[in-house]
């Protein structure tokens, strides 16, 4: 498989590694960067991100054989409707959202519905540097990239995408869309409204001042990602809205029932929560790793 030309919209930590990984494999001839921010554009050419650039979208996407979507969730249809009229026949577009239902509903209000070429997608990746400085050609090697087809996505489309993929060295599975933003809603949606909470809670406490000066090493590795991008995760949370409501509600009852193991000194209650937690994170997370 050998592409003539792919364009990044959105230069920055994903749509970035995303560019820089392809023009690194060699299955792409040019990779093409597009954005408004001029400045941000010229960067990612002198670290060797894209090709070239242009902030003209009907030059961005002339001639396209594939579009990576990298913008923030809530700028999807607006980009959308600016690149339609400009694609070629049968462009395969993809994104790299973190809510999949949302990215297929702004689609199919843009297109009238799916288009068989449209493949969308999650890179389970990242770090909460961003912008196309953080942008790292290796960023996907060995983490799982998600892709939720549908019924109407064509099937070689959706082998050039997964085959893209595998060429940065990611894992890629598909799944539902719908199952896709439920999973992302417990597993990395919610330990991130929850570190930003606790950090938002704690700044400047009137009963503590700075506290912050007295952190140790776990309170930083809890709160880590809550130096991600505020806009993107503003995005996310307007975006995959109910199922991390259901979720931010889960916990809290969970939480109540914590409240009331402290507040009784019920030691052997915290002891069966902190063991059985302990045990599956060793058997999931911990073992699979070593």
């Amino acid at each position: 498989m050998k592409l003539k030309k792919v364009t990044v919209i959105g230069v920055g930590l994903i749509g970035g590694s995303f560019a820089k990984g392809l023009k690194q494999s060699g299955l792409v001839d040019q990779v093409t960067g597009y954005g408004h921010n001029e400045s941000n554009l010229k960067k990612a050419v002198e670290l060797g991100v894209v090709d070239d650039f242009t902030t003209d979208m009907a030059e961005a996407v002339a001639d396209s054989d594939l579009i990576m979507l990298g913008v923030p969730l809530g700028a999807m249809q607006e980009v959308l409707h600016a690149m339609r009229p400009f694609l070629k026949e049968g462009a395969i577009i993809t994104d790299g959202g973190s809510a999949k239902m949302s990215v297929i509903e702004a689609v199919k209000s843009v297109f009238g519905e799916l288009p068989a070429h449209f493949v969308a997608g999650h890179p389970i990746a990242g770090k909460e540097q961003s912008g196309v400085t953080a942008a790292c050609e290796k960023l996907f090697v060995d983490h799982r990239v998600i892709l939720t087809p549908t019924a109407e996505t064509d099937c070689e489309a959706l082998q050039t995408v997964t085959e893209l993929w595998q060429a940065l060295g990611a894992e890629v599975v598909n799944m539902a869309p719908d199952y896709h933003d439920e999973v992302l809603a417990a597993t990395s949606h919610l330990p991130h409204m929850l570190a930003f909470t606790l950090v938002e809670m704690l700044n400047e406490h009137p009963e503590l001042g700075n506290v912050f000066q007295y952190t140790a090493g776990g309170f930083r590795d809890f709160t880590r990602i809550a130096s991600s991008d505020a806009v993107m995760w503003r995005d996310i949370a307007v975006n995959n809205s109910i199922a991390i409501a259901k979720w931010l509600k889960y916990y809290q009852q969970s939480i109540g029932h914590l409240i009331d193991l402290v507040e009784q000194q019920d030691g052997e209650g915290l002891y069966a929560l902190f063991h059985e937690a302990k045990t599956a994170r060793d058997k999931h997370i911990v073992n699979k790793q070593s």
